[in-house]
């Protein structure tokens, strides 16, 4: 009994020791250094900058090695893991990350010393300290006085001393950031997992609002700490990231950043210092060492032998002549005259405005709004006059490109407020004033900028404006601007001028409707649209009942609503059967959202029956595949509404991007006609007797809908119109307009930072119009699509002693046209749709490029270029019938 006593007793002592040892080793929250221990390893960084998937000419970029001492300073007494570390950096090397040719190695035959310079090489072997508590850097000292750049580089050493030696989620602090942080511990090893979606630093940049037209990018940061007698004995650190244009993969660049911190070694080493706390052993240490922060500091770069922005403007205007913009030049000119616009004046760039030739001042306007700096905003308020009549055209190039902005503030909406309560000489611009703020407001809100007092104040405007006036023309530029703003406290304005009498109301408030998220469109709007469809109070013109027949269907539609739809057909005017007939045969051909519970109705035959789905006529709807790709799918869709007499009604052609799981509303051509039957003696449609005649185009360009042209309107301006028709087109938009803009600063854990600069133009010149032969009778429309874009993606280092980037661009060229032609000498008459689009070149290009201060440089291009074969494209085959019919009676 004794005996087992004993041994029950000794093995409680056992338990005990061994809970204790656990605990002490438990109790160690991060690295420990031994006292009086030197701790000598060697350090190596690198930067790789290349294509996404790598090119043959290997990357840019350079690597940094050098030995670093480590010691310890002071620890509390009462807290093992509250350390005060000492680094010392000695022997640095400079040299390029991949073998290179003497030819193309631009540090051929250079030292550190004359890289980095006497001073900044100095600075970076003095010793600096770092407050490490349970494994996280509490303070970085240094000294003030030392370059930026410098100060990055120790930061990022240190980087590699903060850890945990147990597995769990934290918030962390690092030259990174303040960053989440995964740990993932095992004997002897702790695996360090950065999500770099969460870092929050002080350098923010700004991007496109569209997905379809952005940049996305792709991170990761994974470090791997080996671990001897509780300190570091290696450190292996691996940060990418990737960044490409969504639109088109091959656009896109790789950054690779590789930290290595390998133990060579212990000796002895110095004393620890006595004191009570950090800052009294960090006086007594150096005086002038300082907590400079862990956070990165901005590095300020000049361009020294940079052109002004006057030489650069010198430069390029003959590329932005009126001449050019169908090139890819055109485009590229436009984004690198932007790029030094940012960095101007705003005298220097009065000074380019007052100097530009009539026919490059307007591409000039385009560039200096899109630059979107204060500077640049400041210098165009200043350059235009509203009050001139004159200076419509730049003034509405202003107003454009200010509706197409890809990172509007608070100040350019509040500049065009100040302008619409200003004098303007021109009814048109007013306009254009206050449809653009709707933009505007849009962009803001989906910034979270909803709340602020300028977006506020204009909300109220254009809210109220449709009900404070009785003039026409502003209630519909109330309704353009509510359509471009899609604020949801605006639906209900919009359901009520649905239902007016006047037809331009309903079909704007219509398509208004139609721009909504579904879930937006409440029963309420619904009742009121299926009412107007279906005319249950009033009288519609067929125009606005298509409209009405597009909200329903894009709106989730019910099986009752679709099977109203669908009986309505046959009850209907000849070419509005016909309409309808086309678009649910699309809807169901396409598989668009409404395609199954339209089958659904479809199986009653009541609702599906030969009479009804034999109708004839001209009218038609139909959606196609412009392109499909890994990256972007691009569709169209043509749509065409004919009076029972033959003339058009309206023509509406859209082309959609989607990309990442979003869509743009890339282009929107509205063609509409009315009150033309009294020039070949026909009847109107019901509804639409007493019709002023009217002919004009709407256009929505990147999900901003653009003030409407008016070919003509009233019975003596037709007939004055027809005598002087020339045929040629009337143009609608035409400029240079910025479509991708993504600017921001990777800061990697090396303490390096990589400026990443994307940016997209397109050149655009889009054009219609509309020809009436009474002699032929003959009709004939056109919309013509001409443009030019460029993208640019760059990649940029810049140590201020050594430049490494890489460029990633495309640029292609092409045109798009849409012909309508009617013949309408019988019925039913004949109508040939042609869409055809010409070859066009595709051109990929990569540049590598490294320089020093000094103006040694190096730069390597390579470019790809492959021709698409032009092709008309394809429609029902229906209208390929009329075409052939048409042609054989042009002969």
């Amino acid at each position: 009994m004794l005996v087992l006593a004993v041994l029950l007793l000794c093995a409680a002592t056992s338990a005990t020791a061994s809970t204790k040892g656990a605990a002490a080793a438990a109790a160690a929250a991060g690295p420990r250094l031994n006292n009086n221990q030197l701790y000598k390893f060697s350090y190596t960084t690198e930067l790789l900058l290349d294509k996404a998937w790598g090119s043959k000419e290997g990357s840019a970029g350079y690597r940094i090695s050098s030995n670093v001492n480590v010691n310890l300073v002071w620890r509390d007494p009462s807290n093992k893991d509250d350390q005060l570390i000492q680094l010392a950096i000695s022997n640095v090397r400079i040299e390029p990350v991949t073998e290179r040719s003497e030819k193309n190695n631009i540090l051929h035959g250079a030292t550190t010393e004359s890289i980095l310079g006497k001073t900044k090489l100095e600075a970076l072997t003095k010793p600096f300290l770092v407050h490490l508590k349970n494994g996280k850097i509490k303070a970085f000292y240094s000294y003030w006085s030392e370059p930026a750049t410098i100060k990055n580089l120790k930061r990022g050493i240190s980087s590699l001393l903060q850890f945990q030696i147990h597995t769990g989620k934290v918030v962390e602090n690092d030259v990174s950031g303040r960053c989440t942080v995964q740990y993932q511990a095992a004997q002897g090893q702790v695996t360090r997992t950065k999500i770099l979606e969460t870092c929050k630093t002080s350098e923010t940049g700004f991007t496109t609002h569209s997905t379809v037209l952005g940049v996305n990018r792709k991170s990761s940061s994974v470090t791997v700490f080996k671990l001897e007698d509780g300190f570091i004995r290696s450190a292996e650190a691996e940060e990418t990231h990737f960044l490409g244009v969504n639109a088109h993969r091959p656009t896109a660049a790789k950054i690779l950043s590789r930290q290595s911190l390998v133990l060579l070694g212990k000796e002895a080493g110095p004393l620890e210092v006595a004191g009570k706390d950090v800052a009294g052993v960090v006086k007594s240490v150096d005086g002038k060492l300082a907590a400079v922060g862990v956070v990165p500091e901005k590095l300020k770069t000049q361009c020294k032998g940079c052109p002004s922005l006057f030489e650069h403007w010198q430069a390029v205007q003959k590329q932005l002549e009126p001449a050019s913009l169908s090139k890819a030049t055109a485009p590229r000119s436009f984004l690198g005259f932007i790029q030094s616009i940012r960095k101007a004046s705003k005298d220097e760039i009065l000074k380019v405005l007052k100097s530009a030739s009539k026919t490059t001042l307007p591409q000039v306007v385009d560039a200096v709004t899109s630059s979107q700096t204060p500077a640049s905003l400041d210098a165009m308020l200043e350059f235009l006059n509203f009050t001139d009549a004159k200076g419509s055209v730049l003034q509405e190039r202003f107003l454009y490109a200010c509706g197409f902005a890809s990172h509007p503030n608070e100040r350019m909406l509040q500049a065009l407020l100040n302008i619409a309560k200003g004098k303007i000489s021109s009814t048109e611009i007013k306009e254009s004033v206050v449809i653009i703020m709707g933009a505007l407001v849009h962009k803001l809100c989906l910034k979270g900028s909803c709340d602020i007092p300028t977006v506020v104040q204009v909300k109220k405007m254009i809210l109220e404006g449709p009900e404070s006036t009785q003039v026409e023309s502003e209630v519909q530029m109330y309704l353009l601007a509510l359509k471009n703003s899609l604020l949801p406290d605006a639906i209900p304005i919009l359901t009520k001028f649905a239902e007016s009498e006047v037809g331009s109301y309903s079909t704007i408030a219509l398509t208004a409707l139609e721009r909504y998220d579904v879930n937006l469109i409440t029963p309420e709007v619904k009742q009121t649209v299926n009412r107007i469809y279906h005319q249950n109070r009033r009288i519609y013109e067929k125009n606005v009942r298509a409209a009405a027949a597009d909200v329903i269907l894009s709106s989730n539609p019910s099986y009752i609503e679709v099977k109203n739809l669908l009986l309505s057909i046959g009850n209907l005017p000849h070419e509005m059967n016909k309409y309808m007939l086309s678009k649910i045969q699309d809807i169901l051909r396409f598989q668009m959202p409404a395609s199954k519970i339209i089958q659904r109705a479809l199986e009653d035959m009541i609702s599906h029956n030969y009479d009804r789905f034999a109708k004839v006529g001209s009218s038609s709807a139909f959606s196609g595949f412009m392109a499909q790709s890994p990256d972007v799918t691009s569709t169209y869709s043509l749509d065409i509404l004919y009076s029972g007499s033959g003339i058009l009604r309206r023509s509406n052609m859209n082309i959609y991007g989607a990309s990442q799981g979003s869509m743009l509303h890339g282009l929107q051509v509205a063609i509409e006609a009315q009150g033309l039957e009294s020039l070949i003696a026909a009847t109107p449609d019901e509804g639409e007797e007493d019709l002023e005649s009217f002919a004009g185009m709407s256009a929505l360009l990147f999900d901003v809908q653009l003030r409407p042209v008016t070919f003509f309107k009233g019975y003596s301006d037709l007939m004055s119109k027809m005598f002087s028709m020339t045929g040629e087109p009337m143009n609608v938009v035409k400029g240079l307009i910025l479509l991708t803009d993504h600017s921001e600063v990777v800061q990697l854990q090396s303490g390096l930072k990589a400026n990443a600069e994307f940016q997209g133009g397109l050149a655009i010149d889009i054009s219609g119009g509309m020809e009436i032969s009474l002699w032929y009778r003959e009709s004939k429309t056109s919309v013509n699509n001409r443009g030019a874009l460029v993208v640019t993606g760059n990649v940029t280092v810049d140590m201020d002693f050594l430049r490494a980037g890489v460029e990633v661009s495309f640029d292609t060229e092409a045109s798009l046209d849409f012909i309508t032609t009617v013949q309408f000498s019988e019925y039913p008459f004949l109508v040939c749709m042609q869409m055809d689009k010409a070859t066009f070149p595709v051109s990929d290009y990569f540049s590598r490029y490294e320089s020093l201060p000094s103006g040694k440089s190096i730069m390597s291009r390579k470019a790809k270029k492959q021709l698409v074969s032009g092709s008309e494209f394809p429609l029902h085959q229906e209208n390929s019938n009329m075409c052939k019919r048409v042609f054989e009676s042009s002969w």
